[in-house]
């Protein structure tokens, strides 16, 4: 299969394309801001009673009616001129990172040859909420153009920290505590406390990551396997601290001259230490998700951590920079949970060494270009603009053969995409895309469905390929449409099961292919523990693949919480920032507060009913085991819901670390 690099297949059709839209962005583009200028934010709504915000809707709106009026006659022309030309446009755009100095995935690949252990890979689910600016306003969200920036930045400045692990021995709290607290690394390479990290953790190669564009990790140099950078021998080389006791000290079961990653504070970090530390209180761009929070961070550690503690907070903090150890396998690492085999968590940042992102709700064309840009710097491979635009549906023009048929088809306009876009740091063999052709309400007018990837993520010493399959959906959106997406999860079996076949290599000619992951993922717009999607949550594709968050039907595990937040809260200061979110989102009270509960048919829509779970769960993370090569098995290592996006979108972004064991010994 071809993988379409332009949305059409020759330059004319994309000039005439251009033109087109030349003539139609104007109008779209003051209707869009004459909307928005009637939908205040939360934060807008605080300043509807000053002058200033009177005098900007008294001025704006009869200019921006009038321009729209102005540009109405060429925005008919070039729909007229835009509408046939979606007929032959692609349904996705196919982009490969052109600096190669910072391409890695090559090197990805020749990493892992099937030998040892096994191979880890990371997975990551967001719906953004990039829509138009009027739509996304509706979300309690506006500048949908800035928030694509920041999106792109906030997840490859997670994605790139050095992986370490910090375990809690506390009877108070077994949870993980992990991906926030990459602060360990100063990402600056500052003097002060963190620098002892620095000069005695350098087995951790990424640990010199400076979390911006002008890094050393972003040379050619840096992301060999040898240098770290994005190579995955940061995995094998994740750094593992635990604090012991109630009292927050550290424990070293690997000191007996086995631990890999000591350290030891100089005399100038020592005296430091013994004054204490100033935390950061001071609102700065770390506190916007960025690595440069990383004074934040370790307050966060200690606060949330060991907040139940008599400990001093200083103190721990200087505990930290003194002693570590570290494992050279992450698959030997003791689990720290009698309640469940994976690690589990809430956490601040995405995962560290994020292979592959599918992202929702990417509905504008200029916010995607601009998150694309953002997320090259980290991911190679990039699919987005997926989806299909126009009155009459390619589908069913495709499948029909009379044109008044055409002509009386339902189907409506088509203004959004899909929304989908995919990233990935390991090569792309195959894509496809198709549409969910019963979408209801608002849905129907734009193209929501489903996105099929397949990947190359190693070869065997024979020369086989080495892949996995990733497919990423986003279903009927409205509340009560149960039996519209019970359909679409239907459809979407089919669509599985028909990519899968379409794309395997089994011919005498070119070597079998070993399937090493098939994973699902996306925004399913039901949860598991409401009363009103039982006919959804008994689906059989819950058969085909595992929910790790889930139980059985209704019934969700008790560490999973819901990822839809309540808009009406956003920019609250509890839970606008990643530090903040998380350490709401931790307590009872604080899912109750600001993540939403599902309302049911038989009670007044403003009355919550009283369910099972932590709130709405809809955006989800599947894995198959069905497919598989048969000599292999994937287990869960970590799944996390992710707080980094706060303030940027209305839901929790999602991740899960799979771990593909070939059943060989290490040599």
């Amino acid at each position: 299969m071809v993988l379409h690099t332009s949305p059409f297949p020759c330059c004319c059709l994309s000039i005439l394309h251009r033109l087109s839209w030349a003539l139609i962005c104007p109008f779209y583009w003051l209707v869009d801001r004459l909307v928005a200028s009637w939908i205040p934010t939360t934060n807008e709504k605080c300043q509807r009673g000053s002058l200033c915000w009177a005098l900007r809707f008294i001025f704006t709106t009869p200019i921006y009616l009038a321009l729209c009026t102005l540009s109405i006659p060429s925005a008919i022309f070039g729909f007229l001129l835009w509408n046939p030309l979606q007929l032959c446009r692609r349904p996705y755009i196919y982009s490969r990172l052109e600096d190669k100095s910072q391409a890695s995935g090559t090197i990805l690949l020749n990493e892992w040859k099937a030998s040892g252990p096994g191979k880890s890979f990371c997975f990551g689910t967001a719906n953004v909420c990039l829509l138009p600016e009027c739509m996304a306003r509706v979300n309690n969200l506006s500048n949908t153009q800035d928030r694509a920036k920041e999106i792109g930045q906030r997840i490859r400045n997670g994605a790139s920290r050095p992986q370490i692990k910090i375990y809690i021995d506390s009877p108070t709290n077994t949870s993980i505590s992990a991906a926030s607290f990459s602060s360990l690394a100063s990402p600056q390479g500052s003097d002060g406390p963190n620098k002892a990290v620095n000069v005695g953790i350098k087995r951790t190669a990424s640990m010199e990551y400076k979390g911006d564009n002008g890094s050393p990790n972003n040379s050619e140099e840096n992301r060999s396997p040898r240098a770290g950078g994005d190579s995955h021998d940061v995995e094998d080389n994740a750094c593992i601290i635990r604090i012991g006791g109630e009292d927050g000290q550290l424990s070293d079961p690997e000191a007996d001259g086995t631990g890999d990653c000591q350290t030891e504070t100089p005399p100038e970090n020592k005296t430091e230490g013994q004054k204490g530390q100033t935390p950061n209180h001071t609102a700065k761009e770390g506190d916007a998700g960025s690595l440069d929070s990383y004074t934040a961070s370790r307050e966060s550690l200690v606060k949330v951590r060991i907040g139940e503690s008599t400990t001093d907070q200083s103190s721990v903090n200087n505990k930290l920079l003194h002693k570590t150890s570290m494992l050279k396998k992450t698959s030997l690492r003791k689990k720290k949970h009698t309640d469940e085999i994976f690690d589990h968590e809430i956490s601040a940042f995405f995962p560290a060494n994020l292979d592959f992102l599918c992202l929702q709700e990417v509905f504008d064309k200029r916010a995607a270009g601009k998150l694309k840009d953002q997320l090259h710097q980290y991911f190679e491979y990039v699919l987005y603009d997926v989806g299909i635009y126009g009155c009459c549906c390619p589908c069913k023009i495709l499948n029909s053969c009379c044109p008044c048929e055409i002509l009386s088809s339902s189907c409506p306009c088509k203004i959004l995409n899909s929304g989908l876009l995919f990233a990935s740091r390991y090569p792309v063999m195959d894509a496809a895309y198709h549409c969910y052709p019963n979408g209801g309400g608002t849905d129907a007018f734009s193209s929501k469905g489903a996105l099929f990837v397949k990947v190359q993520v190693g070869s065997t010493p024979q020369d086989q390929r080495i892949v996995g399959y990733i497919s990423c959906t986003h279903l009927q959106a409205e509340g009560e449409d149960s039996t519209i997406r019970c359909e679409q999860l239907n459809q979407l079996q089919d669509w599985l099961a028909d990519f899968r076949k379409s794309t395997s290599s089994s011919s005498t000619a070119n070597p079998e292919e070993l399937v090493a992951f098939d994973v699902l993922c996306g925004d399913f717009n039901f949860d598991n523990c409401s009363s009103d999607d039982k006919l959804v949550q008994q689906h059989s594709l819950f058969t085909h693949y595992k929910d790790p968050c889930r139980v059985g039907p209704g019934e969700d595990k008790p560490w999973a919480i819901g990822t839809f937040l309540k808009q009406d809260h956003l920019h609250d200061e509890e839970v606008c920032t990643p530090d903040n979110l998380q350490k709401a989102l931790e307590s009872e009270e604080g899912r109750k507060e600001y993540i939403d509960y599902p309302t049911s048919k038989s009670h007044p829509s403003n009355q919550k009913v009283l369910v099972k779970g932590n709130g709405r769960r809809i955006d989800y993370m599947l894995y198959s085991e069905e497919g598989l090569y048969l000599e292999w098995k994937v287990e869960v290592e970590e799944f996390s819901f992710i707080t980094q996006l706060a303030g940027l979108t209305d839901h929790l972004p999602v991740a899960m670390r799979l771990m593909v064991n070939t059943g060989e010994e290490e040599v």
